[in-house]
């Protein structure tokens, strides 16, 4: 795959993460090949941060930072030798940030997560926001914001193998187990779930077995996974991420909801869209169908988690998860 290739397709995703489309286009249309692509965000990244360094208000400080966290964690969709080290620093950026815009945040860690609990001590609900397979907490800013302004409270996470976690652990299929720690950790007796690409799975999952997730959403998740179908450059990152090709194999064949969705008994909202074309994750109504109480929302147009359709249904999902726990 060329660099304008690969940028191509990491478009709607990036700008879906805060990326100003036209300083996405400069600084990928300088790329020759995907293998400066890691330099060239760490680069972009660092200058937001000098930014943020010399800004004459707190505020303007804070808005760097933050848009500095969201330019380090896109330098880690292509694989490069400071990838741990753009991920590291994404995190730090987004606590400056935070530490500046929103002191009531609160950092919250666990034995197999990490993450930071944002939004009003009173709010009536807590919603996780779950990333996918190379996402983090820096990614989904427009769904916590959402759900921000709805107020809820909203702890947005990495888990095993994703974001600030990925140079020391590993993806595990069975993530009600990570879903419990969290609850535990947040001291709440129900949260509802909102889970992206392959978190859509991971909040499926969860729902399945964790009792106290009152509600849930998946978006563009995968209701199965077949490893002979899955993209090379999918394969490359399950590789990564589950820490070797074999225990990739075996991770991707737990990846099914056949037996799991029908115990689904919270309320449940699939998010798809029509030109995703991961295979296995164009199947969403199948979970919505099985799920005793699910409902489907498909957006003809939208591509893979939909950042190209944003308006079709971000608005929807978040009043849908609002309603169901409130």
């Amino acid at each position: 795959m060329t660099a304008a290739e690969f940028a191509a397709a990491q478009l709607t995703r990036a700008t879906g993460a805060g990326l100003d489309p036209h300083e996405y286009e400069r600084v990928t249309s300088e790329l020759t090949t995907v293998d400066g692509w890691g330099e060239a965000f760490v680069r972009t990244a660092r200058q937001y941060v000098t930014r943020a360094e010399q800004a004459a208000s707190p505020l303007s400080a804070g808005e760097h930072y933050q848009v500095a966290a969201r330019w380090f964690h896109i330098a880690t969709l292509a694989p490069h030798q400071d990838q741990a080290l753009a991920a590291a620093e994404a995190d730090r950026a987004m606590g400056s940030a935070l530490a500046l815009l929103e002191p009531g945040a609160r950092r919250i860690d666990g034995p197999a997560f990490t993450g930071w609990l944002r939004g009003p001590a009173d709010a009536p609900a807590t919603v996780v926001v779950v990333p996918g397979l190379d996402s983090g907490k820096e990614e989904f800013h427009a769904v916590t914001s959402a759900l921000l302004r709805r107020g809820l409270a909203v702890f947005a996470m990495d888990g095993p193998g994703q974001g600030a976690l990925a140079a020391t652990t590993t993806a595990r299929p069975d993530y009600h187990q990570v879903t419990g720690q969290v609850i535990d950790a947040l001291g709440v007796d129900r949260v509802g779930l909102i889970g992206l690409s392959l978190g859509g799975y991971y909040v499926a999952e969860s729902a399945a077995h964790e009792p106290r997730v009152a509600a849930a959403v998946t978006v563009s998740g995968p209701f199965r996974l077949d490893w002979d179908a899955a993209p090379p450059v999918v394969r490359d990152i399950l590789t990564d991420r589950a820490g070797g090709a074999e225990p990739a194999r075996d991770f991707v064949r737990h990846i099914d909801l056949s037996a799991a969705a029908p115990r689904i008994t919270c309320p449940l909202l699939v998010v798809d869209g029509g030109r995703d074309v991961i295979p296995g994750v164009t199947n969403g109504e199948q979970l919505a169908l099985l799920a005793p109480r699910g409902a489907y929302l498909f957006v003809p147009h939208g591509d893979h988690l939909l950042g190209n359709a944003r308006p079709d249904w971000l608005p929807t999902a978040a009043d849908w998860l609002c309603g169901a726990l409130t």
